[in-house]
């Protein structure tokens, strides 16, 4: 056992035991403003990455390792022992340089592709929100220095250890650190003791460590080995780099067959010659072995893979596990969320309803908070027409105050103008999109949260969003006046049917007026009212926010930061208003989802948006036809609706939603489920902590690198770093292009195999004149055209571009392995055809140009007598070389010539395919025609007259491949989708406007959300 590396760890700094002034002053940072870029890049070069000694990391005697201890390497050591035990030093020599080479090759390739995958993994570790320059960003969690301020919300986990300044309801699980199972509640109480244990420093975060609930902000106090997790030398964020795709595992099983084919081979050729050993037959027979073995073919392998995780990480892709890269070729179903996603996330407040005041126009755009209020007024001019008055609002009623009150304390959001030199001047924004488009509204209206922080509002207590009860509130407590000193209330916000429900009363003006709560009496006229306008904004595609309020009564001696259940605020509340918020669609997005209706996967969106807005977006990115109704429609669905629903009933509808609003994270994991029992593959997108559990379930699980939570990113397969559904599509058209690529280059090199192997074997009947079997290609011929023929066009097949076909063509099957029927025939087809060519110019020499003189000992030695076979053998090689140059051509398509004008100058795009198609040619030259090196070396003499055989060989063969890929296109199925994206949709339109019939919906929740309408889906 190799020694333990230890540590030396400095004195611990007691930071829990500083004031935040102090720690901010020993660390000489800002807490409002970050350190400088200039600031962190110099600490990171003193104080080193944010990360763990020994995590990770690319050891190099292991990738040595892993290219000598194989089948290969073992069956080329025997026939290179067996050379020099009969001292043929040439040969033995030639098959340990191959050795070496081959070595020496897959380590270059295999090394350099686990250091990108380390790098890529690297990238998609867990990443740390920061203040840098006055702006908050996002960085590498490797990247984060002590000084740094930190902010932590709910589902982070944490990247450094990490002094406290700001807390709302923060909870942390240090499970890892102290073994308590249960969430530590924070706080800022200064701790005395220096000793302290860990689970009691109360105003301290940990590394590693997870964010269970609220927020807060942080100064970083110790990185890297100096966390507490560091000093025990623990990491939870470590990847196997070793894991076995299942392409892996088939390839490996793959290698198992081909070496017991191997081994049946040897048994032949010795069979052949009657179970006598001699150096001949030894020779012979691991000539054969070697033949049937694909040399190139892990090197291959390691290469395509590198090759396609780097082209993802272009695309903006993060490949976390490699089995995904595989699993994204057989993608049917594409679940996905809306904002951020589909959307371009950059949402601005332009509606407003207020109960008796109505409706609200708001100006502007952007982050900036120039703009006007206005109430629109409808004016009747005659009975044709009316005419819209806008009329700014000014300084509001007592009710408009109170709601703009709202949206700005019942928000985390920050915007403000920056001083940094590059961008003096611009407005910025901090948190959540939704938040910050409330923030807006609010500076527009002249009450925004740091002026109403500042005239005394204080906040006592956060209830931040939850995703199970979709709502948000806060506790504040209002300025002192002469006669109290300082109310409290009670702020709300979230999903309309979530904050109607804690409602017991709403404005009108200063009216208050109480909802009585049996059925039919006033909370039904309030909901139809709140639904009504609800559903007029959100036909326009706007995401609805519904704001409440009320004064909150404190009782003496009760703990009002910890002693609040969620449930005793969240009641008896006061409805105020709703604000219509607008985000959207990326540009990209409704190609993108065209595009996957031609490639045969349907595309769900999975939503917390009300239903209409839900519908409207999904119009316009094509996820369903314009042209339908919104209500009734059996493709758009609550919620509620999906989730009452038995399996049974769900596994009875003719084609799952494709688009589900108010949605939940136990509503994805429905869908997954409901997917996998109809033998589905799916994809499914996810941002928050309650998104794991469907991440994990699905087939590809992809999280979102800009808006996802660190839970979300390590439960997931890949991460978008931009939050872009198009990147779905680009990565789901990348694991198709590789898939199909890796069937190319299997069947070339397979094929060169099996024409190796009908060579040999057929070549047992011949013998000389003591009844030794005549090689018609020597060892060192079949391991060059192995390992320098075969594997350099199989490279370049790895890396060819996607085919025009590439998304036309529906998903493979999940259970499809590596050699589908047509891949196994067209090895078997071409590999018969091009041995038997390479045979007959072997024979043809042998016996119609040189009378069948065979002479003796012709396989080790050249003499006068064995010219003919030497020069028969030279044919069959240069012969063998040509038509496997020229099989990866016609391995670029299963079916599409790759012979015409066309296809032949799409080569270029391909560098390494046509300049190794052109070298490979090439070197048969200096092969056959250098003296000494051609009789010693290779066993076979320079050729003249002889060409002609070998360009007639290949003619034939071309003409041969043409006419059977044109006979498979007749007969097979074809590839190609018939269906695109218009015939998908007019599909979707007639299933639609079916009659109706007895459904399993009936009676459940209309599909636009609203509580008090109950009708019968189609």
């Amino acid at each position: 056992m190799g020694k333990k590396k230890t540590v030396n760890l400095e004195p611990e700094t007691p930071y829990h035991t500083y004031t935040v002034d102090k720690v901010a002053a020993h660390l000489k940072t800002s807490v409002v403003e970050g350190l400088s870029s200039e600031e962190a890049d110099a600490r990171l070069k003193t104080y080193g990455a944010n990360e763990l000694e020994g995590n990770g990391g690319v050891k190099w005697y292991k990738v040595l390792l892993r290219q000598v201890a194989n089948v290969l390497v073992a069956v080329l050591t025997i026939a290179s022992i067996l050379a020099f035990a009969t001292k043929d030093f040439a040969e033995g020599g030639v098959i340990l340089f191959i050795i070496v080479m081959n070595a020496a090759i897959g380590f270059w390739q295999e090394f350099n592709a686990e250091q990108t995958m380390e790098a890529l993994r690297n990238m998609s570790s867990p990443t740390a929100q920061v203040i840098r320059d006055e702006t908050r960003i996002t960085i590498p969690n490797n990247q984060a220095v002590p000084g740094d301020i930190m902010i932590f919300e709910d589902g982070d986990v944490i990247g450094a250890d990490c002094r406290l300044f700001e807390v709302f309801n923060l909870e942390t699980d240090e499970a890892l650190l102290t073994g308590e199972s249960l969430p530590v509640q924070k706080n800022l109480s200064l701790i005395e003791k220096e000793d302290e244990a860990l689970g009691d420093r109360v105003n301290m975060v940990f590394a590693s460590t997870t964010v269970v609930k609220g927020r807060a902000k942080g100064i970083v106090t110790n990185t890297g080995m100096k966390t507490q997790i560091g000093q025990i030398a623990t990491s939870l964020m470590s990847v196997d780099s070793n894991e076995q795709t299942p392409l892996q595992k088939r390839l490996n099983k793959m290698a198992y067959f081909v070496f017991l084919a191997a081994i049946i081979l040897v048994i032949i050729v010795f069979g052949v010659h009657k179970f006598k050993y001699s150096s001949e037959a030894a020779i012979y027979a691991i000539s054969v072995s070697i033949a049937i073995i694909p040399e190139g073919l892990v090197a291959v392998v390691t290469l395509t893979m590198a090759f396609g995780v780097s082209r993802m990480a272009g695309f903006k892709a993060i490949v976390r596990r490699l089995s995904s890269l595989e699993s994204l070729g057989a993608v049917t179903n594409i679940c996905s969320d809306k904002t951020g996603t589909l959307t371009q996330s950059k949402m601005v407040a332009v509606r407003m309803w207020i109960p008796g005041e109505g409706f609200h126009r708001i100006t502007g755009t952007g982050f900036s908070p120039e703009g006007e209020i206005y109430r629109q007024v409808r004016l009747i001019q005659d009975a044709s027409q009316t005419n819209e008055e806008l009329v700014p609002v000014g300084a509001g009623s007592d009710h408009y105050t109170r709601l703009i009150q709202a949206a700005s304390l019942c928000n985390m959001a920050e915007i403000r103008r920056t001083n940094h030199p590059e961008v003096h001047g611009e407005w910025t924004a901090i948190g959540d999109p939704t938040e910050i488009a409330l923030q807006v509204l609010a500076h527009k209206a002249g009450l925004s949260k740091p002026d109403l922080v500042e005239k005394g509002f204080k906040l006592v207590c956060e209830f931040p969003f939850d995703s199970s009860v979709k709502r948000m509130s806060v506790l504040f407590q209002a300025p002192p006046t002469a006669d109290s000193p300082g109310d409290h209330y009670i702020f709300m916000k979230g999903a309309t049917e979530r904050v109607i429900g804690s409602c017991t009363s709403w404005r009108e003006g200063n009216v208050e007026h109480r909802l009585e709560e049996e059925k039919g009496g006033d909370r039904a006229r309030f909901e139809k009212m709140v639904f009504d306008n609800m559903d007029t904004l959100a036909e326009k595609g706007l995401r609805v926010l519904t704001l409440a309020y009320r004064k909150f009564e404190a009782v003496p001696g009760v703990d009002l930061v910890h002693g609040l259940e969620r449930d005793e605020v969240e009641s008896n509340m006061t409805f105020l208003g709703l604000v219509g918020i607008y985000d959207p669609p990326r540009a990209e997005s409704r190609p993108a989802v065209l595009q996957c209706y031609e490639a045969g996967v349907r595309v769900h969106m999975l939503t917390g948006d009300h239903p209409s807005t839900a519908a409207a977006i999904a119009k316009e990115v094509a996820i369903i036809p314009e042209d339908v109704p919104i209500v009734n429609n059996p493709l758009i669905m609550t919620a509620a609706q999906f989730d009452a629903m038995s399996d049974e009933d769900i596994d009875k509808l003719p084609e799952l939603p494709r688009v589900v609003a108010r949605c939940s994270p136990n509503t994805k994991v429905k869908m997954i489920a409901a997917l996998h029992r109809r033998n589905l593959f799916a994809a499914m997108t996810g941002d928050g902590v309650n998104d794991s559990p469907s991440l994990k379930a699905a087939n590809v699980g992809i999280a979102m690198g800009q808006s996802g939570s660190d839970v979300a990113k390590q439960a997931s397969d890949i991460v978008l770093t931009d939050d872009n559904f198009a990147t779905i599509v680009k990565a789901v058209a990348e694991g198709r292009r590789m898939f199909a690529n890796i069937q190319k280059f299997v069947q070339h090199l397979m094929s060169a195999n099996v024409a190796e192997i009908v060579v040999l074997i057929i070549g047992l009947a011949f013998k000389d004149r003591e009844g030794n079997a005549v090689f018609p290609m020597s060892p060192v011929e079949i391991l060059f055209l192995n390992m320098i023929t075969s594997s350099p066009p199989a490279m370049g097949l790895g890396l060819e571009p996607p085919s025009e076909s590439n998304m036309r063509e529906p998903p493979r099957s999940a259970k499809q392995g590596l050699f589908s029927f047509e891949v196994v025939m067209d090895t078997f087809v071409y590999g018969l055809v091009m041995g038997a060519l390479s045979f007959a110019s072997f024979s043809i020499v042998v016996f119609g140009f040189n009378n069948g003189e065979r002479g003796t000992g012709c396989n080790s030695r050249w003499s006068d007598s064995c010219e003919g076979v030497f020069r028969a053998r030279a044919t069959s090689y240069a012969c063998m070389t040509l038509l496997i140059l020229a099989h990866a051509v016609n391995c670029r398509a299963l079916r599409e010539t790759g012979w015409s004008i066309k296809n032949l100058m799409t080569l270029k795009h391909n560098k390494m395919l046509w300049l190794s198609i052109v070298i490979g040619a090439l070197l048969v030259f200096p092969v056959l025609y250098i003296p000494g090196f051609n009789r010693n070396v290779f066993k076979h003499s320079a050729i003249s007259y002889e060409w002609g055989l070998v360009l007639v060989s290949l003619v034939i063969f071309i003409i041969f491949a043409e006419v059977y890929k044109k006979i498979k296109i007749k007969v097979m199925k074809p590839l190609n989708l018939e269906a695109n994206s218009q015939a998908e949709m007019e599909r979707m339109r007639s299933y639609m406007t079916q009659p109706e019939t007895d459904s399993v919906l009936e009676g459940t929740v209309v599909g636009n959300g609203n509580s008090n309408r109950i009708l019968k889906q189609r």
